[in-house]
């Protein structure tokens, strides 16, 4: 280090002295005794008007916040662990999160998001790991469906997360498996029926609708989080506007014999150059998705967090924060994403090493972002129709919970230009 940049710290570090106090960390590295709480809180801290210090790749990306009695009680009460730092020790962390030998940085958190979490009625909380995740966290949010994004509704909110659905209008494809259970048939109704108050002819094409005002909301600023089937339908969708994919047992006519050679990629987000499983009877879209066969023994099932320079890349650096890179696989209807069909422009998150097997990605669409997870529910490895709620009580330190719940938190972090 030269004579300058010496001076330069200097100067640096009496600055921050000047404003230090007494703050709280919360550790999210294995001292932490509930990541999944820690979230809640931090984000709270942020509705209640306050500001935190997201501490990115320190001790697993731990959160700084002004001390507070209340806040120190709150985060008792919720079993999170926590850490009384002085002034001293506040510059000591700050010098080294900063420094440019580090691979760390500090992202400051302004604002808390206004989240929208997309449910058809009648839907099962359980049945989806961020709702899970938001309740368990105590992360307000509201419930929108088709209506409401239809009719405009998407503006009120910075962040939107899509339930698990098909929005090619094929109901899951579970038609050969389902078509006689009361829950298939149940569903089938409640789209048709809605679809029809809405005005359109199809529950395919109520879908594009959406999905069309959902891309705009993302260009003009909006950020876009999303899993399982949610994630490929969605861009299948998008490059099939104006296209019929879906055969009869779903919409009462025959899918055009030529739709794959229709769909306009430059439409999605992510994905490129797929092809459709066309087969109705088939349980799959298209060859986005990995297969059960490719993904193997589930034992072996894992995979692991890339490492982005958190300087130079702080928002992929922040979706990625977690207290291990290495995390257990799940599966579900969309389980993974096959690279060789991922657009050129999209950030792989994580992956399984050694494999076309890509498990979690982020992109930029105009003004704002989406942000692709695959699988159902990171604590339940084969969850099913009907299988019994995950209890977060029992993960309070889940990593693969954690990946959900950086996206709420990444969108309050303070606009920075990007370095060159």
């Amino acid at each position: 280090m030269n004579r300058l940049q010496t001076m330069l710290l200097f100067l640096y570090v009496i600055t921050i002295c000047s404003f230090a106090q007494q703050k709280i960390l919360i550790p999210m590295d294995l001292q932490q005794t509930n990541h999944l709480k820690a979230y809640g809180v931090t984000f709270n801290e942020l509705k209640a008007g306050g500001k935190a210090d997201w501490l990115l790749n320190y001790r697993g990306g731990s959160f700084m916040l002004d001390y507070s009695d209340e806040l120190a009680l709150k985060c008792r009460i919720r079993d999170i662990a926590i850490e009384s730092i002085s002034p001293a020790e506040v510059v000591n962390i700050y010098s080294l999160v900063q420094s440019e030998e580090q691979n760390m940085e500090v992202v400051r958190l302004e604002k808390a998001p206004e989240i929208a979490v997309f449910v058809p009625e009648g839907y099962l909380p359980w049945d989806d790991a961020v709702s899970i995740a938001l309740d368990y966290a105590e992360v307000p949010y509201d419930k929108i469906w088709l209506e409401e994004i239809l009719r405009g509704d998407l503006a009120k909110y910075d962040w939107l997360h899509l339930h698990h659905e098909d929005f090619t209008g094929q109901y899951g494809k579970f038609y050969a498996t389902f078509r006689n259970a009361s829950w298939y048939i149940e569903q089938q109704v409640l789209y048709e029926r809605k679809a029809e108050k809405l005005g359109f002819d199809k529950v395919s094409e109520m879908e594009k609708a959406a999905v069309t005002l959902i891309r705009d909301y993302i260009a003009e600023g909006g950020f876009l989080f999303a899993m399982c089937s949610a994630t490929d339908s969605f861009d299948i969708a998008l490059s099939a506007l104006g296209v019929d994919i879906v055969d009869r047992m779903y919409d009462g006519d025959s899918a055009d014999p030529d739709a794959q050679s229709k769909l306009n990629f430059n439409n999605a987000l992510a994905f490129e150059n797929f092809e459709l499983e066309t087969n109705p009877m088939v349980y799959e879209y298209s060859n986005i998705d990995i297969q059960p066969n490719e993904v193997g023994n589930r034992n072996n099932d894992y995979f692991t967090l890339f490492d982005y320079s958190a300087k130079y890349d702080p928002v992929p650096t922040m979706l990625i924060q977690n207290h291990v890179n290495v995390i257990r696989g799940f599966m579900g209807q969309t389980t993974m994403f096959r690279r060789s069909v991922l657009k050129k422009s999209v950030y792989v998150l994580a992956e399984r090493a050694g494999t076309d097997q890509v498990k979690y990605i982020h992109g930029n669409f105009g003004r704002g972002t989406f942000t692709f997870y695959g699988g159902h529910d990171p604590e339940d490895y084969t969850h099913a129709v009907g299988d019994p709620p995950t209890d977060l009580a029992l993960f309070t330190s889940s990593p693969g919970y954690r990946l959900i719940l950086n996206n709420i938190l990444f969108p309050a972090a303070k606009k920075k230009k990007q370095k060159t």
